[in-house]
């Protein structure tokens, strides 16, 4: 997920950068793109795309669909609004990239993109400063 993309989220609910961290969760933000940069990096349906992340690869499969924990309070645990789904659904299709696979999302309650590492990969070694890019 990108920096921007977080930042954006968290003013749609008024919360600050970490509040948004806490319950998107994001195994990696990617630093200097746009929001939704990462709506790019997934193709069509079965079409595999290689993300390079230093001298790692990972393929993009598909935005991640999201569950119940983002419309959460972090600490306590309780479901704050029950129509956060819906209007988290209704903010990012609003604001979904001309570049984004709008195909790719049956429903809007996505944010990210689910990864898989090939085995060829395995042990391989990214660091904060590694760039990230679609492999051409």
């Amino acid at each position: 997920m990108s920096h921007a993309t977080l930042l954006e989220v968290a003013s749609w609910f008024r919360w600050d950068e970490e509040e948004a961290r806490r319950r998107f969760r994001a195994n990696l933000e990617v630093d200097g793109v746009p929001a939704f940069w990462e709506d790019g990096l997934f193709g069509e349906k079965g079409e595999e795309r290689v993300v390079r992340i230093g001298c790692a690869a990972v393929e993009a499969v598909n935005p991640c669909a999201r569950c119940a924990v983002p419309g959460m309070d972090p600490d306590s645990g309780r479901i704050e609004d029950p129509a956060f789904a819906k209007a988290f659904a209704e903010r990012r299709r609003e604001t979904l990239p001309s570049w984004a696979r709008a195909s790719r999302f049956g429903h809007f309650y996505r944010l990210a993109v689910n990864t898989r590492i090939p085995v060829a990969q395995a042990g391989r070694t990214i660091a904060v400063g590694d760039l990230v890019e679609l492999a051409q």
